[in-house]
């Protein structure tokens, strides 16, 4: 069927001989079995397409993955003496807030710092309590980001004005989002607790669970770079005093 008219319910399809010739008013609304029937229907050469595009996004959210977790490694190598020193548990508050703060302006990019501070508490490297203030840290961080984009709309005044308002209220919600939260999480430590009570009962000190995605990306990333998770920890907990020991 390659016509409107020839459908019960007058229907309009991509590609129908009369495309051209409808109007709005002539149109009518296509039936259930009609979109799955467009949108399931193909001949090898479309089915051909449509796998390859699924290979190919498979493919880039692979090296995606792989790329976080070079990327993870890659603050491991680098910077592994100097967060062990850092990071530990006595680490001030504020010091982590700071470090956060910094480290998501810089690369510009808070799920890019989150990812790397859940890898490397993961990896045991970073403790809980410091992970919570770098990840606050970093949605202070990210406030730059929309502020620099917001910058880019100069050559209109008013679209200037309405993305630095919109900027703004990004930022004045995760400031004051920090501001009420921090100060209780230094208090009580309630966002610690909270993670232990998700804890399920099945997993015991010490223990580590990992996930099928980094079984599945691991082991390339180990091929290209392969950090030693034992520096920050040791030097975090004073088990040993400097990178010589290694």
């Amino acid at each position: 069927v390659k016509s409107r008219k020839d459908r019960p319910t007058g229907s309009t399809h991509f590609g129908d001989a009369d495309w051209d010739e409808e109007r709005p008013d002539e149109i009518g609304d296509a039936t259930w079995g009609e979109v799955a029937k467009a949108c399931c229907v193909h001949d090898a050469k479309e089915w051909g397409k449509i796998f390859v595009g699924a290979c190919g996004a498979l493919f880039f959210l692979y090296f995606f993955l792989f790329a976080l977790e070079l990327l993870g490694n890659s603050a491991k190598v680098l910077g592994g003496c100097r967060a062990g020193g850092l990071l530990s548990d006595e680490t001030n508050p504020v010091a982590g807030l700071v470090i956060g703060e910094l480290a998501t302006a810089l690369i510009q990019s808070s799920s890019t710092t989150t990812s790397i501070i859940v890898s490397l508490v993961g990896a045991d490297a970073v403790s809980v309590n410091s992970g919570i203030y770098l990840v606050m840290g970093a949605n202070i961080g990210t406030s730059v980001t929309n502020t620099i984009v917001s910058m880019g709309q100069m050559a209109d005044g008013a679209q200037l004005e309405r993305a630095f308002a919109g900027a703004t209220v990004h930022d004045i919600f995760n400031l004051l989002s920090v501001a009420i939260l921090f100060p209780l999480e230094v208090i009580s430590h309630y966002l610690y607790h909270l993670t232990n009570a998700m804890l399920p009962d099945s997993v015991g000190d010490g223990e580590k669970w990992e996930g099928p995605i980094k079984k599945i990306v691991s082991p390339f990333a180990g091929r290209v770079l392969k950090a030693n998770k034992d520096v920050i920890k040791d030097i975090a907990t004073g088990k040993v005093d400097s990178c010589d020991a290694y």
